[in-house]
């Protein structure tokens, strides 16, 4: 009966029929594999690796010689099988089917492969899981930008057991060879619908594990879950024994791209005995420079005392699932990690020992994952548990060694010769990076650091090839401060390359090294140093600057032969470099007070110091051995204080800066103030504490908070103008200028006229508007004009202005509609009548506009309703005597837009509709046929002017008496 039910159950899902026998159980696990192996064309080794039954599926085993490889590309081929390898004491075997394939084009291509038959008493899946065909697949992206590419293999075979109420995992040891990212992701297992090539479908009736469990190991819920990152593959617990089929997919991820999925579809074997899994202790993450030797313990415990077996699985030991070498450099190259004490019984607490000499070639972002696995010895019969634990090892390059950093002499004069060991772990493409920054402090790094993070304060300045050994550093350096130096290795970004069908693992280096040693040098003082640069006098020609510099502090007498020369030079902005020679000055090396120079401008190129700031420097010439004067350096650049000044609401704003070798920062500034125009006098006003650089500021309200030279203090008024001034204070960071003591500078003179946003305050507003109630029915009759009276308040207040010069009345026919300007009326008028109005209905607010022209905000808003009115008679007599000859409005309409008459004779047959300002019927219908004497009823669908914008009808209904042959 099985062998027909298969046979029944293929012929109706569409299989080319098959040869099947009553042993066609066998298939228990299997993934698909990829390796890229021509560096030229779009070419493939792809394999399918089978994992079979070989106790109750022994003979459909021996018959699986060959199963069709779909390539997804639309063509297939018969691939034959390689000789089986058998494990787990050869109750199962390592089927491997590898073929060849050249792909026509970049482009992603699922692979897939289906093998009859399942096994058979798999408990989640629908019975008989043997006449379930097995299906799996991999998909691949061959993509130009990416470059050469192979999917991860995995080298743990896809076969454990677990018993019943323990938690049970399971790890596939997936191993990468190009160093790519791996996600991992649960799925169903899949059935195959045809043979070549093969539509497939989830399982229908595939039943998750936590179904046939009762609770976790400790007594919580239930879980089957995989580890995103590590790929462990949890069941928290089984909840009976038996045999179990689930599937999950490994994700590849370069650059952020998903470049292929495999899919591993797997079972275990769940078992019922009082035997309980061995542990082992959890290992931390490793992170090691390349040419480091690993020597980590791994040590495992079994809670029943028995015998454990250590075993390894990772791309760093180069060895297959069926545990046999593969060819030199496949995975790693060597040396190839080794397991001292594994893959034998010991005694526990057992220790096995993992070594691992790391080289260069290992070198790469992605860390490696290394997989132990133990497994306990049982008694004979009693099935042997598991447990997995993961070390991750991170392989970064070894940093540049012997860093050195010395003063040295260019054609600029201005220069930090580097120096360092040869680096021996590079490829071709590698470089060094050279970063630098200011001071000496020296910033712990994280062992396992690469590059150098920004928050470090290191800047990269330039980057050398890898042969380079030093580096001349002339970058903008300035005398009298400390720079720092390290240097990163920088790997080529790729992937592997294949050279003869092998990868080249030289080439899978990526990233940065760990940073060099920190080599740091202060330059030494061999020019003058800027001390001043004040504005005395601020004027938009003659204006005035002092300057000062001191010596050469690192210069003694005898150093250089002299005589020796300054040259003052200047230039216009603050960051200006178009600098001029302004004055030369002879000068000895002997201890001397600092040089000034006042800087006046010349008649034909006046300073202009109320316009611009200036910048300054001292060049400083000795006397060569042929007599001639040589510059041997610069000073850096100072400019003058620049003082910005901008009004505001009785208030006026400074905020000052400059561009000088030393720090004006953790200092106390000075602000100066004159209200009797730029030519003072000035009164000190106030001390600012400047900490950062977003500090130079001050906002002037009038108070004098330093009342010792005289209390100034009073509001700022928007007709009179303030002059100000500030003192700065600055001091150089190097310790070997800290005898020049505190450096005072003196910005220009700026003047500002503070302004004036106060606004009037808005007043109160009323509004006479109609008491419906207590209207008759004859008020407003046949009224077609209406006037609304407005009166208002003014208000005041300590914020207000009091000054107001006009009101301004808003106006909205409806409610809620945005109010329009309507009119404006001069101050001191307070009142206001809008007329020539169709309706009372409206809404209106007033603001109050300062004699300056600010708007104060809207008063209180006002809003007026209508008293609509409208009622009919009963009777009329349409008789041509000119007395109640039409239907019409009772005394008086009031506040009526529109209305809709609708009228009907007695047996509901509609003779007349109007639609107009009023109702005015005479009695005939619609086209002008008199309507005789009796009984109408009506329907009046009455519009109000009201406030409100689409305000429902009024809907009135009755009857009318028409009457012809008399008055009424």
């Amino acid at each position: 009966m099985r062998l027909l039910y298969i046979w029944l159950l293929a012929l109706l899902s569409g299989f080319a029929l098959l040869p099947t026998t009553s042993q066609a159980t066998h298939v228990r696990a299997g993934e698909i594999t990829t390796r890229r192996i021509s560096q030229t064309s779009l070419t493939y080794e792809i394999t399918f690796t089978a994992y079979y039954d070989e106790i109750r599926g022994r003979d459909a085993a021996r018959e699986g010689d060959e199963y069709t490889i779909c390539f997804g590309d639309g063509t297939s081929q018969l691939v034959r099988r390689q000789p089986p390898v058998f494990i787990n004491g050869r109750t199962s075997s390592i089927n491997v089917y590898r073929v060849v394939h050249t792909y026509p084009a970049a482009n992603p291509y699922t692979i897939s492969v289906t093998v009859p038959n399942r096994n058979n008493e798999t408990k989640n899946l629908p019975a008989p899981s043997e006449a379930i065909f097995f299906y799996v697949s991999s998909t691949i992206l061959i993509s130009n930008n990416l470059g050469q590419n192979s999917t991860p293999i995995m080298l743990n075979p896809p076969l454990d057991s677990a018993r019943v109420g323990q938690r049970f995992c399971h790890n596939p040891a997936a191993f990468d060879v190009d160093g790519d990212s791996l996600a991992y992701r649960l799925s169903v297992p899949k059935e195959g619908l045809e043979i070549v090539c093969p539509r497939f479908r989830d399982i229908p009736g595939y039943q998750s594990p936590t179904r046939f469990s009762r609770t976790s190991e400790t007594g919580g819920t239930p879980t089957f879950q995989i580890d995103s990152r590590t790929g462990e593959l949890c069941w928290d617990a089984p909840g009976e024994e038996g045999q179990f089929n689930f599937a999950f997919i490994v994700e590849e991820w370069r650059n952020g791209v998903l470049i292929g999925e495999i899919t591993r579809d797997m079972q275990i074997i769940v078992v019922d005995n009082p035997n309980r899994r061995p542990r082992i202790n959890p290992l931390p993450d490793l992170c090691v420079e390349a040419g480091t030797l690993i020597n980590q313990p791994i040590t495992a415990t079994d809670p029943d005392g028995q015998r454990v077996i250590i075993t390894a699985f990772g791309g760093v030991f180069n060895v297959g699932q069926d545990g046999q070498p593969l060819p030199a450099g496949e995975l790693i190259a060597p040396q190839y990690a080794q397991l001292a004490n594994g893959n034998t019984p010991i005694n526990q607490p057992g220790t096995a020992t993992f070594r691992w000499q790391t080289n260069c070639n290992q070198i790469r972002e992605a860390p490696y994952d290394v997989t132990f696995k133990v497994n306990d010895v049982p008694p004979r019969g009693t099935t042997s548990l598991v447990s997995f634990q993961t070390l991750r090892i991170q392989v970064v390059g070894p940093s540049v060694k012997n860093l050195t950093a010395r003063p040295t002499a260019t054609a600029t004069g201005r220069a930090i010769q580097l120096s360092w060991d040869p680096y021996t772990c590079g490829r071709a493409g590698t470089t060094i990076a050279i970063y630098r920054k200011e001071g000496c402090t020296d910033i712990p790094l994280d062992p396992c650091q690469t590059g150098l993070a920004a928050s470090t304060g290191y800047q990269e300045i330039a980057r050398v090839p890898l042969t380079a050994t030093s580096y001349v550093d002339t970058s903008a350096l300035r005398r009298g401060v400390s720079y720092s130096y390290r240097l990163v290795a920088q790997y080529p970004d790729g992937s592997s390359t294949i050279t003869d069908g092998v990868i080249d693992q030289a080439s899978l280096n990526g990233g940065q090294s760990i940073a060099s040693n920190q080599a740091c040098l202060e330059l030494p003082l061999l020019a003058p140093v800027m001390t001043q640069v004040t504005v005395d006098s601020t004027r938009d020609t003659n204006g005035q600057i002092t300057v000062r510099w001191s010596r050469p502090i690192g210069l003694n007498p005898g150093d250089l032969p002299g005589p020796y020369q300054y040259r003052l030079q200047r230039a216009t902005g603050l960051d200006a470099q178009d600098f001029a020679t302004i004055a030369t000055i002879n000068t000895s090396l002997l201890p001397n007070p600092d040089t000034v120079f006042v800087d006046r401008g010349t008649p034909s190129a006046p300073l202009n110091t109320q316009a611009n700031p200036y910048r300054y420097r001292v060049e400083f010439f000795y006397t060569s051995t042929a007599g001639q004067l040589t510059r041997l350096d610069v000073t850096e650049a100072a400019s003058s204080v620049r003082l910005t000044t901008r009004p505001a609401n009785r208030q006026v704003s400074l905020s000052w800066q400059a561009n000088t070798p030393w720090a004006n920062t953790n200092q106390t500034h000075l602000i100066f103030r004159s209200r009797s125009g730029p030519n003072g006098p000035f009164n000190q006003i106030a001390e600012v504490s400047v900490q950062g650089p977003d500090s130079f500021t001050y906002v002037d309200d009038g108070t004098d908070r330093l009342a010792a030279d005289g209390n100034t203090s009073r509001t700022l008024s928007a007709d009179s103008s303030y002059c100000y001034r500030v003192m700065t204070r600055g001091r150089y960071a190097d310790a070997r200028l800290a005898g020049l003591g505190l450096l005072i500078n003196y910005s220009q003179v700026s003047c500002a006229t503070p302004a004036d946003t106060t606004r009037p305050c808005p007043p109160s507003l009323r509004l006479d508007s109609l008491d419906c109630a207590s209207l008759s029915p004859e008020s407003g009759c046949n009224q077609t004009s209406f006037t609304n009276q407005l009166a208002w308040t003014p208000t005041q207040g300590p914020t207000c202005d009091p000054n107001i010069a006009t009101y301004r009345i808003y106006y909205a026919r409806y409610q809620p509609d945005t109010l329009g300007l309507l009119t404006s009326v001069a101050a001191p008028t307070t009142s206001f009548s809008h007329s020539s109005l169709t309706t009372v209905a409206g809404c209106y607010y007033v603001t109050a506009v300062s004699q300056r022209g600010l708007e104060s905000r809207p008063s209180n808003l006002v809003c007026n309703q209508a008293c609509p009115y409208f009622a009919l008679p009963n009777v009329f007599t349409p008789n041509g005597d000119g007395k109640n000859d039409t239907f019409r409005p009772m005394r008086c309409e009031r506040f009526v837009e529109r209305v809709e008459l609708v009228v009907y004779n007695r047996w509901g047959a509609k003779v007349f509709e109007s639609s107009g300002p009023t109702v005015n019927w005479d009695g005939r219908t619609s086209d002008g046929q008199e309507l005789p004497s009796g009984l109408y009823y009506y329907q009046a669908t009455v519009y109000y002017a009201v406030l409100e914008r689409n305000a429902a009808p009024s809907v009135i209904k009755g009857w009318v008496q028409i009457i012809r042959g008399g008055g009424a």
